[in-house]
């Protein structure tokens, strides 16, 4: 009976361990953009998904908790918002073979603190009315007099822009940077204003001919009854810089330094990075998978097909305060 009774005991408390098993997670990503993959994580490895969504102070949050934290994983857009997030001192490094096979090297923090999961370009939308296939062809045109009176924007202190100006930086250098922001400004239809969306609309309404945006508003857009005029009176243009890619940004992962459950935060990431998990990811969000052989979906795929700039992401988040600095030399805003 004893013996009995020893091996209920056992057997219970290895179901208590097996059904705590769970992985913690911080996002600043919309529940409706991930929920699809905690869904499919589980359904696969068995291991439950408990999600915060935050919409500001993650930082702050983890400080605060410190070694105390419940959170094993932060999910966030944005190279500045990961490259705060391991300034702060709150993420490990991550060491895996497997992370190291899904994630191209220019998507990942060269010391492994982050990794990348899904990218999105920073592209021109243009007036297929008004303006000819092919006619953006590099960033470095915007500043071009041709388009006088012709670019819409939102503002450039906005995080988009200054990642957009950070490469801009990253291949011009200041004093051509900064020209580059005079140039582009002499040429703004309005002051710089409202979001990606609200520049398109401006193009239907035609008070410009082009702006600036990211590929994945185009979904947004297309889905919204208001909006679906506005998507159709537009194309995606991808320019590139004159001596690289076109710009994008990122959506990340990355492990923080308390991570009570660091095998499991482990198990997670690496199925994150896989193919078949960022299929699932680039299809919920409309951006482009970046695991080798990954394809972006029907939709996305039908916008046309671009070389991205080979430049380390990280290199460009440590240029965003110098990008600041020069967008607000020149008032761009004002």
């Amino acid at each position: 009976m004893r013996s009995f009774l020893l091996s209920t005991a056992v057997f219970l408390s290895s179901t208590a361990a097996v059904l705590a098993e769970e992985v913690n997670i911080y996002s600043y990503r919309q529940p409706e953009l991930i929920q699809p993959l905690v869904d499919a994580f589980t359904a696969e490895i068995g291991i439950k998904v408990n999600v915060a969504f935050l919409e500001k102070g993650m930082v702050e949050r983890l400080i605060a908790e410190g070694d105390r934290s419940p959170a094993d994983l932060v999910l966030t857009v944005d190279v500045a918002r990961l490259a705060e997030i391991v300034d702060a001192g709150v993420t490990q490094p991550v060491e895996s073979d497997v992370l190291k096979a899904n994630v191209p090297e220019i998507y990942h923090d060269p010391a492994n603190h982050w990794w990348g999961l899904t990218t999105r370009a920073r592209i021109v939308y243009a007036s297929k009315d008004r303006v000819a296939p092919g006619e953006i062809t590099t960033y470095e045109d915007l500043a071009d007099p041709k388009w006088k009176g012709r670019i819409c924007t939102r503002p450039g202190t906005h995080a988009y822009n200054i990642g957009l100006v950070a490469a801009v930086l990253h291949h011009l250098g200041e004093e051509k940077t900064k020209e580059w922001l005079e140039g582009v400004k002499a040429n703004l239809a309005k002051k710089p204003e409202g979001n990606d969306r609200s520049q398109v609309k401006s193009i239907w309404a035609g008070e410009c001919d082009i702006s600036l945006g990211n590929t994945y508003y185009m979904a947004q857009m297309l889905k919204d009854p208001e909006q679906q005029a506005w998507a159709d009176s537009v194309r995606i243009e991808f320019p590139t810089f004159a001596d690289g890619g076109t710009h994008v940004n990122i959506s990340g992962i990355a492990m923080t330094k308390a991570a009570p459950n660091k095998e499991n935060a482990l198990k997670m990431m690496e199925f994150l990075s896989s193919p078949a998990a960022q299929a699932i990811y680039a299809e919920a969000n409309a951006e482009y998978p970046i695991a080798p052989g990954s394809e972006p979906d029907a939709l996305v795929k039908g916008w046309g097909t671009f070389t991205a700039d080979t430049v380390n992401l990280m290199d460009l988040a440590r240029l965003r305060p110098e990008a600041l600095r020069l967008i607000e030399t020149v008032n761009f805003d004002g």
